[in-house]
């Protein structure tokens, strides 16, 4: 199903005072819910919410880019050609579960017509610089942009309309962070509008061991491993976290629960997960599993991408949970 036939759906007291003793007892008013949320415990884990309640999981929409077009690609599949093929036995060329000649401007105008925000556009390879700004330039702040940005062009896409830019290459170089060059983006950016890419697989032939950081079109392996100490540390240095579960990434299988999970219970900055989801019992799993503090981005199962999951029920699904100007 085309963008062009998604239809519109327009889904448009007082506090308990606390008891206190005989004594005078100096209280403090209730933090609002999105407050606790974002609040964390000394050592950067996030602090847990009011019991019986979540924080407001946004959907955030996707835009990739790919040979200058919107498609969808199998996260382990993707390459420029075969000899930057994962191996030979996977073909020459990344597997396309989608792709369009409808520009990826049209994609961003729906998701400001949809007061979607916090979305993301990634040039996957070279040739996409072009339908990158336009789709910037259809939802100008309304999206994050990623895929070869470094600190010499940080500057000149937060010019084109992103809302924050998107990094990983640039940073996790020669499979270590690079700390020099993260300190230099967050020096010319701002850590405010720096999101770290920490998409991670697992090493080949170990099904259950950690999930590692991967660079150039989800290729290379670096020594990073994502848990709770590089999340706090990274976070000091960055407004949110990507993390596509890049195993399961295109493949409309479920989505990486582990992985999820991981990131509701130690990020301590905002966090989207990409990855496998396959139907809308998926969104309230993340839900569930992310502490309602993760994020998610649908890309190939939503009907607008090729799949069977309607995009006019996931933005009812988040509309929802975030009510109109809370998204």
């Amino acid at each position: 199903m085309l963008m062009g036939t998604i239809r519109h759906n327009g889904i448009g007291g007082a506090v308990r005072p606390e008891r206190t003793e005989a004594r005078r007892v100096r209280t403090r008013p209730r933090e609002p819910l999105n407050e606790a949320r974002r609040k964390t415990s000394t050592a950067g884990v996030p602090a847990p919410t009011p019991t019986g309640a979540l924080p407001a999981m946004k959907f955030r929409p996707c835009i990739d880019l790919h040979a200058g077009k919107v498609k969808q690609i199998v996260g382990s599949t993707l390459a420029d050609d075969k000899s930057n093929a994962q191996s030979a036995s996977e073909g020459s060329v990344s597997a396309e579960n989608f792709a369009t000649d409808r520009p990826a401007s049209e994609y961003a105008a729906t998701y400001e017509r949809d007061g979607l925000t916090g979305g993301h556009v990634i040039m996957l390879g070279p040739g996409n610089k072009d339908a990158a700004r336009a789709a910037l330039g259809a939802h100008p702040g309304g999206l994050q942009v990623g895929g070869g940005i470094t600190s010499d062009n940080a500057e000149e896409w937060l010019e084109c309309g992103a809302s924050h830019v998107i990094v990983t290459s640039f940073v996790f170089r020669g499979g270590k962070i690079d700390w020099d060059r993260l300190n230099s983006l967050v020096k010319i950016v701002g850590k405010e509008r720096l999101v770290l890419d920490l998409s991670c697989r697992r090493r080949p032939g170990d099904a259950s061991g950690p999930y590692y950081v991967v660079t150039d079109r989800w290729q290379t392996y670096t020594d990073v491993e994502v848990n709770e100490s590089t999340l706090i540390e990274l976070g000091k240095h960055c407004a949110e976290f990507l993390v596509h579960g890049v195993e399961n990434e295109g493949k409309r299988c479920g989505i990486l629960e582990d992985l999820v999970e991981l990131l509701g219970k130690y990020s301590p900055v905002p966090a989207t997960y990409a990855g496998g989801v396959k139907d809308m019992e998926d969104l309230e799993r993340v839900r569930a599993l992310g502490r309602g503090r993760v994020d998610l981005t649908i890309g190939s199962a939503l009907d607008c991408f090729g799949g069977d999951i309607k995009y006019d029920d996931v933005v009812a699904w988040h509309r929802k949970g975030n009510p109109e100007g809370k998204c």
